[in-house]
């Protein structure tokens, strides 16, 4: 291997010189003996030119100032920010609004609207309605409220609205009349000269609601009519999705616009309250008065009746926010019934240890839950299963859903 070293300095090379090259530095030497303190490299002015002229003219102001902003500072992080505006604050669980109620006791009172406690919790009644409003129909605990959280407010629009508010401004009447839906039986709406009659749909008020509605299911379906509805609603995404809160009030009138177009809604139910599928398709029934004509897994398909007619169905005031969950007593006691503290530390213990029988995903649908639970029973008096992935607000409502419905007959 040649290895290449170079040398610091390296010597001069020898330059031959000619007439042209001795004449110049010759030149350049008795320049530079007559300047004073020549620097011969330097490519910029050794004294810096003035920075101001008094002669020269000012510069032009700018028509705008310049804003001057204050200089930011760090909030405070130990001290929290109160907020100003009292209308923000909300009384839920991080409250210490409490307030003890009783079953049957009538807690604010507004002429014919009123907040009344009930065995399933908070309800609300207003004047002409069906039956009492509640945030949820489905998924209502068994056991009986002990306080509420928030003073009570009905969480409806004042009934001085003109009409709900939807973002926009109302639209002038039409002159003419417009369909808005296909009806089930088209010869049942023809007028008497054969032709058809449209009318612009109007929502049925509430408040005018007198008595019970009329039967609007009419004679049951025959295998032949329930498969000709179902074969457009099986591969159609248009749906109502049911989640953890199970039936929703505001669900009732979203249904209600599903039957407009369509004889059948698709209803899509998901998390807790598939562990209990009876009580929900039995809540349907009664709140929306359709029939459920088929159903698989966690999909219900809900059909609206033979003599459903948009104009005359019972129209329900939406709800404008999620009233606060009441008190109810503790779930997991240290000692449940039948059990000395001393004997539920051990099977605690013994719990940790417990293979689990299945492991629960989020937004499941657990049909077979139950029936799990009550086979691993007969061979094991403590079960496990696996929550982990799950909402947190899910744990306490699978529990209860199945101390109630594994001991069900």
């Amino acid at each position: 291997m040649l290895l290449h070293l170079l040398h610091p300095h390296p010597p001069p090379l020898p330059v031959p010189l000619n007439n042209k090259t001795f004449f110049f530095a010759q030149t350049m030497t008795i320049l530079a003996m007559s300047l004073p303190k020549p620097n011969l490299f330097s490519n910029l002015p050794t004294i810096p030119p003035p920075t101001h002229n008094p002669n020269s003219t000012p510069l032009p102001q700018p028509p705008i100032p310049i804003p001057k902003y204050p200089k930011k500072t760090k909030p405070n992080s130990s001290k929290p920010e109160k907020n100003p505006v009292p209308a923000f604050k909300t009384h839920h669980q991080n409250s210490k609004y409490h307030k003890p109620v009783k079953p049957g006791q009538v807690i604010t009172e507004d002429g014919d609207r009123s907040v009344v406690v009930k065995d399933s919790g908070v309800s609300y009644r207003l004047p002409g309605a069906p039956f009492d409003f509640q945030f949820s129909y489905s998924e209502t605990p068994k056991a009986k409220p002990l306080a509420i959280r928030e003073p009570a407010f009905l969480p409806f629009a004042p009934p001085t609205m003109p009409r709900p508010w939807t973002g926009k401004a109302p639209m002038k009447k039409s002159k003419r009349n417009i369909k808005l839906f296909e009806p089930l039986y088209p010869q049942m709406e023809s007028d008497d000269d054969g032709g058809k009659r449209y009318e612009m749909l109007r929502a049925y008020e509430l408040g005018m609601f007198e008595g019970k509605p009329k039967k609007v299911l009419g004679p049951p379906l025959t295998k032949m009519e329930i498969q000709e509805l179902l074969k457009d609603c099986i591969a159609s995404n248009r749906q109502v999705n049911i989640g953890r809160d199970g039936l929703v009030h505001n669900m009732l009138e979203l249904i209600h616009t599903h039957w407009r177009r369509n004889p059948v809604c698709k209803v899509r139910c998901l998390g807790v309250p598939t562990v209990d599928m009876n009580n929900l398709c039995q809540c349907l029934e009664e709140k929306t008065g359709g029939k459920i004509i088929h159903r698989v897994g966690g999909v219900v398909y809900l059909f609206r009746g033979r003599n459903y007619d948009q104009r005359t169905r019972p129209k329900y005031p939406l709800m404008l926010w999620k009233p606060a969950t009441p008190v109810y007593p503790k779930l997991i006691q240290e000692a449940p019934e039948g059990l000395t503290k001393e004997e539920a530390d051990e099977l605690r213990i013994k719990g940790k240890k417990l293979p689990p029988i299945c492991k629960l995903a989020k937004n499941g649908v657990y049909l077979t839950l139950v029936r799990d639970v009550r086979s691993a029973f007969e061979a094991c008096p403590l079960v496990k299963i696996d929550c982990r992935g799950m909402h947190a607000s899910d744990y306490k409502k699978l529990g209860a859903k199945l101390k109630v419905s594994v001991y069900a007959s």
